[in-house]
């Protein structure tokens, strides 16, 4: 199948495909707290969507604390119970991807190859991207640095300008729209704040869905 004006579809992982972003916000808080660093909730969402390290630096900077030995490593420990508990995808996203037979696509997001593989194995999306799959662990620059979406079309060998991304955060559609690409914004995930959807389309999204239906509707994908 192709799309039009499209060759490759890159989405985020989380908050994209699966619904993490509040369980990944409460370990993160958490791990901080029994640190000693007073974060909130509302700290941590502000940086979603950027790699952890460099969240950690926005965290140090808002508390005005250095952020304790130990906690980058008991960042990942925290969250993976959190996801192997109560992890899922987000809404619709099955049927979705069940409709793109023949269409290239990839995973292209600011978490570790560990979280993603785990997060894409937990709640059965794995075999829906194989081995094309790439984190931002990769690459110089994290999102809102174009860098992991260029990394990511030059391993699919597709130009920029045939990609369409899709992302839930202002960071990642800053991102594409500095690669050259088409960015869907996504807020169907449970951590959407309101009034995120203009946020979205300021950084660059040429439109934001609600739904996954929504988005192949955008696409030229029908589904009911």
């Amino acid at each position: 199948m192709m799309l039009a004006y499209c060759d490759l579809l890159i989405f985020d992982c989380d908050g994209v495909l699966v619904d993490s972003e509040q369980l990944a916000f409460a370990a993160f808080v958490d791990v901080l707290n029994r640190a000693g660093v007073p974060a909130t909730t509302a700290m941590v969402a502000d940086c979603f969507g950027m790699k952890q390290a460099d969240v950690l630096q926005k965290i140090a900077q808002a508390t005005h604390m250095d952020i304790p030995d130990g906690v980058t490593e008991a960042l990942w420990p925290a969250t993976r119970r959190a996801f192997e508990r109560d992890l899922q995808p987000t809404q619709g996203v099955k049927a979705f991807l069940d409709r793109l037979d023949g269409v290239k696509r990839c995973v292209a997001s600011s978490s570790n190859p560990e979280r993603i593989r785990l997060s894409l194995e937990l709640t059965g999306l794995a075999g829906y991207f194989d081995e094309a799959v790439f984190s931002s662990h990769q690459v110089a620059r994290g999102k809102p640095a174009p860098d992991i979406f260029l990394y990511a079309a030059r391993k699919m060998e597709v130009a920029p300008d045939r990609c369409i991304v899709i992302e839930d955060s202002v960071f990642g559609a800053e991102g594409g729209a500095a690669a050259g690409m088409r960015v869907i914004g996504y807020v169907g995930g449970s951590h959407i704040p309101s009034g995120h959807a203009a946020g979205l389309l300021a950084a660059g999204a040429a439109s934001v869905e609600a739904t996954w239906s929504d988005v192949a509707q955008r696409i030229g994908l029908g589904m009911r």
